[in-house]
């Protein structure tokens, strides 16, 4: 099982960051070991001063493919929830200072805690998913597909030129805008729709 994360694909919380606007969709990969056992708190690494939650849809892919044409696209998913994208944002900086890559800012040991998948068919109309994201009962993070630079279709179109997906593969559809640093003793919780799919202790 891969995860695959799509990076920078709101225009604001690109802008938020400084960051270019892309033209072609960034992605990047973590191992299995980035994922959270379910009902576990997130205890912050000793190695960052400066974790933030990304909040994100998070696809699962259903069956293999390569080169996947986007028009059949579609056909390559058939479940969605929410996730977290932790992210070392101070060890992140110094890695793009370097031109070093991310990994060791994204890619850490569950640093990315997914919640519970529902079927697609499930969503009342897939061209508005919406979800947020409230730390301590505050809305911090909102976001829908619509903001999206790139579709689920062209993400799963132009990463599946690079690398063959499988059933089972996660993928990370890119963060909304407010970004920002968690502390012990902070309750993240993840809303699809209207409905709680994630809830995560910060310890």
């Amino acid at each position: 099982m891969k995860i695959i994360c799509i990076g920078r694909n709101y225009v604001a919380h690109a802008q938020e960051l400084k960051n270019e606007v892309p033209t072609e969709p960034v992605f990047f990969l973590k191992p299995d070991t980035a994922i959270l056992p379910p009902g576990r708190a997130f205890y912050i690494p000793e190695f960052s001063q400066e974790i933030h939650h990304e909040a994100e849809l998070v696809l699962k892919i259903c069956k293999e493919g390569k080169n996947i044409a986007p028009e059949f696209a579609a056909r390559y998913y058939d479940q969605i929830t929410v996730g977290l994208d932790f992210t070392a944002r101070d060890i992140q900086q110094r890695q793009k200072e370097k031109g070093l890559p991310w990994e060791p800012a994204k890619a850490f040991d569950h640093s990315s805690p997914i919640g519970r998948f529902i079927p697609l068919s499930e969503v009342k109309d897939s061209s508005t998913i919406a979800f947020i994201m409230t730390k301590n009962g505050e809305t911090v993070q909102s976001g829908t597909i619509r903001e999206m630079i790139f579709s689920f279709d062209a993400i799963i179109s132009y990463v599946s030129r690079f690398i063959t997906l499988r059933k089972g593969d996660l993928i990370f559809t890119g963060t909304p805008k407010g970004v920002g640093p968690v502390a012990a003793g902070d309750q993240l919780e993840l809303f699809l729709e209207g409905q709680s799919l994630l809830s995560v202790k910060i310890a």
